[in-house]
């Protein structure tokens, strides 16, 4: 019976360190996984794909709400701290385009005197700027600076143009604007990885009109500039 006693604990204790070293295999199986994961840039991949799918969701919510709630709003960009906010105008936004026509000339003295006084009110007319301030929809709660959702761990914004900037902005804070009715700017916006270089990146390139957003690997040039250049050499 004693015989039997130190047979049994005996193989109790082969199957215990039995398991003990399976344990021990999985850790280290595992570890040369994340490792190799890590090093082929398919984890960089994947926080790529999910900061470029939040950025895409903020464009969505942006052109929805504009309209559902009849006010100009505007996402902003943050590329020094790399987060996104969602903001909301406290009135109308007001576009003005140049008018160089100004209409049929005036005919009559009478006309000549109420064009120039016109002229003179429009001159001394100050058009109040909206104010801005953030949104609490969407997901979009935090305030301050920084605030907003962030690209995710190791996600940068590379640079960011809109229609109303002249060239791309890289660093402070860029804005996308949305009117009610459906309307947006057109807009390209690259990210890439903090530690990756420029090639495997993703830009993404907003539709004025509809609001869509087109994903594309590394540097992709934008079909608005394209169309610039054609307008520009069709002048000459």
């Amino acid at each position: 019976m004693i015989g039997d006693g130190h047979l049994g604990l005996a193989a109790r204790r082969t199957r215990g360190m039995t398991l003990v070293e399976v344990l021990v295999v999985v850790v280290i199986v595992a570890l040369i996984s994340g490792s190799m994961i890590a090093g082929s840039g398919q984890l960089g991949g994947a926080r790529l794909k999910r900061a470029s799918a939040m950025i895409v969701g903020a464009v969505r919510a942006a052109f929805t709400r504009s309209t559902a709630v009849s006010k100009s709003v505007r996402l902003a960009f943050d590329l020094d701290h790399h987060t996104v906010n969602l903001e909301e105008a406290d009135q109308p936004m007001l576009v003005q385009r140049a008018d160089e026509s100004l209409g049929a000339d005036p005919a009559t003295e009478a006309q000549k005197q109420a064009y120039e006084e016109g002229q003179r009110v429009l001159a001394g007319l100050v058009i109040p700027r909206p104010k801005f301030k953030p949104a609490k929809a969407a997901g979009f709660e935090r305030e301050g600076q920084g605030a907003g959702r962030p690209l995710g761990r190791g996600i940068v914004f590379k640079q960011v143009q809109t229609a109303h900037d002249d060239t791309p902005k890289s660093e402070g804070v860029a804005y996308l604007h949305f009117w009610p009715g459906g309307q947006t700017e057109r807009a390209t916006i690259q990210i890439k990885g903090e530690k990756g270089d420029d090639a495997s990146g993703l830009t993404l390139i907003v539709s004025p009109l509809t609001g869509k957003v087109s994903v594309h690997p590394g540097t992709a040039e934008s079909p608005w500039e394209r169309l610039e250049a054609e307008r520009e050499d069709a002048d000459f």
